[in-house]
């Protein structure tokens, strides 16, 4: 059984059929999935969503390409949704340097708060981080602002994970997580691919990101949770170990992280 653990089932085309995408899911061996807020509206659209199908839970919080969004009222009602039991996480939240839709500083300071908010709210936290070309900024700033919230080790996860091998480094000894989504299966993927074997057994999870990133035997689709099923057949065989050790490894990792019942 495996958990996917980043999805976005709010999302279309997922939200028109998503009875379909639940079942399909469940036929490729998924027991659960985390379902992620990326605005307020869609922090809701999230919540709402887990109440109502028992395999699901959610997180939320507000995209750093959204950080120009992140006002007290935001702040106050992320932390009012994070209270609800169905609440497995902070997230996604962290630094983009790619679309720079928000200033460096404001996206920072977005991304420090919510860590904040995570702490207080004892969940852990959903980390989304990307820079541009070479460049490593991003990854460099998500570290020190990481740094200067103290207490550690820290509850989390790097989503999709991408960067330079000190980042991913640097993410594990605070006691993040790593997780891969379905673009580490693609053929001139060799950079991340090469993060895969930093991550030890008991740090990996798997995800699928979707609607996006769809693995490389289903690219061009709609991504969606049952295709989680090939980014973990793709990790088992990069790693040397059988689809059913790495299901059984991430899924274990995922319940202790998101607190499945």
């Amino acid at each position: 059984m495996l958990i996917d653990t980043h999805c976005h089932l709010d999302w279309k085309p997922l939200d028109a059929d998503l009875g379909g995408v639940l079942d399909r899911a469940r036929q490729a061996g998924v027991k659960a999935c985390v379902t992620v807020g990326c605005t307020v509206e869609s922090s809701r659209a999230s919540v709402a969503l887990a109440k109502n199908h028992s395999m699901l839970r959610a997180s939320v919080g507000i995209h750093p390409e959204d950080a120009y969004a992140a006002t007290e009222p935001a702040f106050r009602a992320i932390e009012a949704l994070a209270a609800d039991p169905v609440v497995a996480a902070i997230g996604e939240v962290g630094l983009d340097y790619y679309h720079m839709a928000a200033p460096r500083d404001v996206q920072q300071q977005a991304f420090e708060r919510f860590i904040r908010m995570a702490k207080r709210a004892a969940l852990p936290i959903i980390i989304h981080c990307r820079d541009a070309g070479e460049r490593s900024d991003a990854y460099d700033d998500l570290l020190r602002c990481l740094y200067r919230a103290g207490s550690r080790p820290m509850r989390g996860v790097i989503h999709c994970a991408s960067g330079p091998k000190s980042y991913i480094q640097g993410a594990l000894e605070l006691g993040f997580y790593i997780s891969f989504a379905g673009n580490v299966t693609y053929p001139k993927a060799q950079p991340l691919r090469d993060l895969v074997a930093l991550v030890p057994d008991d740090r990996l999870l798997v995800e699928t990101d979707s609607p996006f990133l769809a693995p490389q035997p289903v690219r061009g689709q709609t991504n969606e949770p049952a295709h989680v099923a090939h980014t973990a057949e793709f990790l088992a065989s990069l790693r040397g170990t059988t689809k059913e050790a790495l299901a059984q490894a991430t899924t274990t990792n995922a319940t202790t992280l998101f607190r499945f019942h």
